[in-house]
């Protein structure tokens, strides 16, 4: 294992804070590229990293990863915002997973995207630990997005439940998936149940779906058991959105993994000052809860829930 500083953000008001990484296996070899927080609430993508570097310097040190085996672990590159307890860049709300493959001369968010897409470019594999962009438990999964240089069966070496395949929107081409893909870097996105809270189990189920990959790819010499159940592949467009008509408080009664029929209650959103029901939200199919929105407080014509049909 080896540790070095990859590059340094400048703050106005803080020490320059270090972007660190973990490599393992041999130098100069570049199998696999994992990124953690770029956003200041990842908390568990961090922890997840973490426990990464963990379990690989066992296997490193057991001589167990594959002779022309390198890989790069990034728990975190935006402390700054962590630390201040801003999802966003703290000095002007932006986004550096809109960011990629950023601008060295441009806004702090676009040098610091430019810096650490070059620190992870090159890389056979690429996964992103990251959150969804909206406020809610989904079921964990691996996404994929469909740029024509994607090849999703080699998601399902994770062994993770589902494998999403996305239609990239405009907004999609500046996040760090879409760039790896298009400089030829096979990329997963990796979403689990937490971001702000730290999950143990959920972190745990995350580490062992990379560290299967690595065996599977023969990039590690670990034992691992397949699924006990093999991976669902969909498209996106194929869940169905559950949309709020009102707005208030949201109280559900289903949760991501829970089967529901057509008509069944979903939740309620009632009066703040009354509890009176505004609204009861019903499932429009059979299938399985894949999302939740997450705040107590919703707003009308918000995605409340969404479910990926049977079949």
């Amino acid at each position: 294992m080896r540790e070095e500083i990859l590059f340094q953000v400048d703050t106005p008001y803080r020490h320059a804070q270090p972007v660190k990484g973990w490599y393992f296996g041999t130098p100069g070899e570049k199998s696999l590229a994992v990124m953690g927080a770029l956003r200041g609430n990842e908390i568990q993508q961090m922890y997840i990293c973490a426990r990464l570097i963990r379990a690989l310097e066992k296997l490193e040190k057991d001589g167990l990863l594959a002779e022309d085996c390198g890989i790069l672990v990034v728990p975190c590159a935006n402390q700054v915002s962590m630390n201040v307890g801003r999802r966003f860049w703290a000095a002007d709300n932006t986004d550096i997973n809109r960011m990629f493959p950023g601008y060295d001369q441009g806004e702090s968010t676009q040098r610091i995207a430019a810096r650490v897409f070059d620190a992870l470019q090159g890389y056979r594999y690429g996964v992103h630990l990251t959150s969804f962009y909206l406020a809610g438990d989904l079921l964990p999964h691996v996404r994929i997005m469909e740029t024509g240089y994607q090849q999703g069966e080699e998601a399902l070496a994770f062994g993770l439940p589902y494998v999403l395949l996305r239609t990239p929107q405009p907004y999609d081409t500046t996040t760090l998936n879409y760039n790896w893909q298009i400089w030829e870097t096979q990329a997963f996105s990796l979403y689990t149940h937490e971001t702000e809270c730290i999950d143990p189990a959920d972190a745990r189920q995350a580490v062992d779906a990379i560290l299967r990959f690595l065996a599977v790819q023969g990039l590690s010499r670990q034992k691992v058991l397949a699924p006990a159940v093999p991976p669902v592949l969909f498209r996106e467009g194929e869940l169905h959105s559950v949309i709020s008509a009102a707005g208030g408080l949201l109280l559900p009664v289903r949760w991501p993994g829970d089967r529901v029929r057509p008509g069944d209650v979903l939740g309620e959103i009632v009066d703040p000052c009354t509890c009176t029901v505004l609204e009861t939200l019903r499932a429009d199919c059979s299938g399985q809860v894949f999302f939740l929105h997450h705040a107590q407080l919703i707003s009308g014509h918000e995605v409340a829930f969404r479910i990926l049909p049977e079949g």
